[in-house]
Formats: structure tokens, C-alpha cells, sequence
């Protein structure tokens, strides 16, 4: 194991792409909630709709980096759990189970949702492919659940944040140390 990445660490890489990532998801919401200060069909309002679905796509593309960078990295030792380890370690798991679903579903229904009403997928300068032809209803539900998923997003970010604060100022187990960008030594 790199000396720079202790046990009671998470990679550099790991850690880079969870503060990118969280940089990312802030820009989604952000541009598709900032959209309604235009009027529609104005070019601020197609602006803040074309970056929803390019950052969206950058989680997509983010999140397969993330996932090749767990697999690839040692799993830091947990801190310490005051006794709850079983059920600490259950909830974590399905938590970064939804959240794995979410960063994965929710740039998949928005690009399905896009190329069944028929419009183009803004990529950064390129325009990518229809995942299918174009189908109205399809289009309506497909939209209809990925906005009914973004609510659910709000409370899985906000559930994620509210349990690493709850790590860091209850069970005091260093897991914000372990997942700060800042390499100063943390006791295991």
C-alpha cells in the first residue's frame, strides 16, 4: 500500500472525484433550478436546460471513473462505530447503493427523456446519440420520473451529508478526515 495512501485513508483519486462529483451535482440541481428565472424559449433559459444535461452527463461519465477508482483502491480501515457497527455499516451500504443509482439512472432517464421528444444531447460541442426514436408518451413519463427522482435526489445528497456530519461530531470517527482533500496525518 502507497505511503500516501494510509489505511485509515481513502485514495487521492477516491477523494478527488467524491469533491468533483459533489462540485458536479451542486451544478446540475443549480442550472435546472436556476433555469425558471428566464422566460421560456429565451437563449438563458436553453443555456441553463443544455449545462442541466451536460453536467448530468458528466456525472454519468464521472461516476464510471469513480467506480474503476473504488475497485481499484484499498478500502480504508472504519473508525470507530460506538458499538453499532452491523447497522452503520448495512445503512452506508444501501446509501452509496441509491446514490450509485441515482449518479447512473438519473443521466440515462434524462438522455432516454431527451431522444424521445426527438431533441438533441448537448455534450460539450458534440451532440450525442438518441438512445431511442422519438415517442411522446414515452418522453412524458421518462421526464415525469426523472424529475420525480431529482426530489428523491435532494434527500439522498441531503441524507449523505446529515450521516458524514453525524460521523464526524457523534461518533468522531474521522471519516471527514478521511475524505478531505487536505493530506494531514489522521490518527486510525
Amino acid at each position: 500500500m502507497a505511503a500516501h495512501n494510509p489505511p485509515f485513508r481513502y485514495s487521492t483519486a477516491l477523494v478527488a472525484l467524491h469533491w468533483f462529483m459533489a462540485v458536479l451535482f451542486v451544478a446540475v440541481y443549480a442550472s435546472i433550478e436556476l433555469r425558471v428565472l428566464f422566460a421560456k424559449g429565451t437563449e438563458m433559459r436553453d443555456l441553463m436546460k443544455a449545462l442541466h444535461f451536460m453536467f448530468g452527463l458528466g456525472v454519468l461519465a464521472m461516476v464510471v471513473a469513480r467506480l474503476g477508482a473504488r475497485w481499484a483502491s484499498p478500502k480504508p480501515q472504519p473508525g470507530p462505530t460506538l458499538g453499532l457497527e452491523t447497522w452503520v455499516h448495512r445503512m452506508a451500504a444501501l446509501g452509496h447503493l441509491a446514490m450509485y443509482v441515482l449518479m447512473l439512472g438519473m443521466p440515462l432517464l434524462g438522455w432516454l427523456a431527451l431522444s424521445a421528444a426527438g431533441k438533441p444531447i448537448p455534450f460539450f460541442g458534440l451532440e450525442l446519440p438518441p438512445l431511442m426514436g422519438p415517442n411522446k408518451t414515452w418522453a412524458h413519463d421518462i421526464k415525469e420520473l426523472h424529475e420525480t427522482l431529482g426530489v428523491v435526489g435532494y434527500w439522498l445528497i441531503g441524507i449523505h451529508v446529515a450521516a458524514a456530519l453525524g460521523h464526524h461530531y457523534v461518533m468522531k470517527d474521522g471519516l471527514l478526515a478521511r475524505m478531505s482533500m487536505l493530506r494531514r496525518p489522521v490518527a486510525a
